[in-house]
């Protein structure tokens, strides 16, 4: 099969993916690049497979491709510069492998969501819970920051304080990100079924969210007020990593 003209139905509705609220009503999402789309097919993410005319499919023993012209594959990148290789892939949601969990409150940079997603899939968690008003991980931007790791990990968009008393009930202890009334975090204890919530760039963690949490953790450092929230995520989820 291949596609040439960029008002072709398929194309158009492809290139709707590009807007949240036709990702949230499809459950699709457009992946760009050799390395994310084969994380994508590792995690069988990948619906349909699309190749500019006249390149070689990487992926071919893995996925059929639709060959489709250089205007086609311009019109669904968000690069300006375009992409040879495109995937549609659907949003698939799978159960945490454990409670180890991350949780973001209103985190609204989708670079930081994707790091930070891509951080906790490093250092050994489960999950990634993020309220309401946090960036869309499907956002290209964010889904280019994780690095594939979205594909790795369980996500949910979710109210956090039920959430948060629900993993309570089950024996994990809830660490918030905090300036004040906070522990240093090299003092607290180091704990196997932990939550780490981190807060919105600007304001931090909501106050009825920090009250759920049973510890509050300082990151101690010499001068600066705070650090960007990716920046700290490393560090929080590093104390609480797991290896292996």
């Amino acid at each position: 099969m291949e596609i040439n003209s960029p008002m072709n139905e398929k194309v158009k509705n492809w290139a709707k993916l590009q807007q949240k609220k036709y990702r949230d009503q499809t459950g699709k999402f457009l992946v760009e690049g050799e390395h994310l789309i084969g994380e994508a097919l590792k995690a069988g993410a990948v619906e349909q497979l699309l190749i500019e005319a006249g390149r070689t499919n990487p992926f071919e023993r893995e996925k059929e491709a639709i060959v489709c012209g250089e205007s086609v594959m311009r019109k669904l990148s968000a690069n300006v510069s375009g992409a040879w290789l495109i995937a549609v892939c659907t949003q698939k949601t799978t159960a945490p492998a454990g409670l180890r969990t991350v949780v973001l409150d209103g985190v609204q940079d989708p670079g930081n969501v994707g790091t930070i997603i891509r951080t906790a899939v490093a250092f050994g968690f489960d999950q990634v819970l993020l309220s309401p008003d946090c960036a869309d991980v499907y956002n290209e931007k964010c889904v280019r920051s994780t690095q594939g790791a979205l594909f790795h990990i369980a996500i949910s968009r979710t109210e956090l304080i039920p959430a948060l008393n629900e993993l309570k009930e089950l024996g994990v202890t809830v660490i918030g990100t905090a300036l004040q009334g906070a522990q240093p975090l090299s003092e607290l204890p180091v704990s196997e079924n932990i939550a780490v919530v981190l807060g919105n760039e600007g304001q931090g963690i909501r106050p009825a969210t920090l009250d759920i949490c049973d510890q509050r953790a300082l990151i101690e450092m010499s001068s600066f007020e705070s650090l960007n929230v990716a920046v700290a995520a490393g560090i929080c989820l590093y104390r609480y990593r797991r290896c292996g």
